[in-house]
């Protein structure tokens, strides 16, 4: 099924146990928690698809102390399979991104496996994209986690303290229009306002055609040699070595 570019769901999943070589989808780990927004043509639109999932296992301690997620929150939450419908629906025929993609690509293939529906595999539904293997080329020999990139792009993420499948793809979303399309302020789709500029509009990063140079004055180049004078006596002047 081929998916429509202009459409983009960024997602990210939380998940009963850790990455491991292989994949913890193959050790029987499920996927706990699904956040995804979506993106229409470079702009988030508010829609989302957020759901917490009862697993059929334990989480595993050292997954808890990454997202803080525990089994008794989960007791009453709906299990895969009554959630599947509605997600497939979410995320088809759009184009899919999410960080280090194959982590969670794997978890959903695993999901749909275990249905047994001959329901088939994510890319059955859409296409993927992998914002980690796009930083890697960006950024070669560099990390590329995601707090890493929101320094990075000067994106404020103060108020992640554990990881949470929603808030995550959110920001990862800011982060990917940053490195595909180089706006410097992100909106909705309908931000549009009558009488004046949104605020919240997107905008590109205007380039200046040539700046003005403007000259020191002799007055002003003297000041500044008695500056680097004084600070000469204080130490080493890094201006003069």
């Amino acid at each position: 099924m081929k998916a429509s570019h202009n459409r983009i769901i960024v997602l990210d999943t939380e998940t009963t146990g850790m990455n491991r070589e292989g994949g913890p989808h193959y050790e029987g780990h499920r996927i706990i928690e699904i956040g995804a927004v979506e993106i229409v043509n470079r702009k988030l639109t508010g829609n989302h698809f957020h759901v917490y999932i009862k697993p059929d296992r334990e989480i595993d301690p050292e997954a808890i102390a990454v997202h803080g997620i525990t089994d008794e929150f989960l007791v009453d939450k709906p299990e895969y399979q009554d959630i599947h419908n509605e997600f497939i629906e979410f995320i088809k025929d759009a184009e899919l991104v999410a960080h280090n993609a194959p982590f969670d690509v794997g978890f959903m293939d695993y999901e749909f496996r275990k249905l047994d529906s001959g329901i088939g595999q994510t890319t059955n539904y859409c296409s993927v994209t992998d914002t980690l293997a796009m930083a890697r080329k960006l950024f070669p020999g560099k990390r590329n986690n995601l707090d890493v990139l929101c320094d990075r792009y000067g994106i404020d993420n103060s108020h992640r303290t554990l990881h949470g499948a929603l808030l995550d793809a959110e920001i990862l979303a800011d982060v990917f229009l940053l490195m595909t399309g180089g706006q410097t302020k992100l909106a909705f789709s309908d931000s549009s306002s009558a009488g004046g500029s949104d605020p919240t509009s997107i905008r590109k990063a205007s380039r200046t055609k040539s700046l003005k140079i403007i000259a020191a004055s002799a007055d002003e180049l003297s000041e500044h040699e008695s500056q680097l004078d004084t600070l000469e006596k204080k130490g080493s002047c890094l201006w003069r070595t």
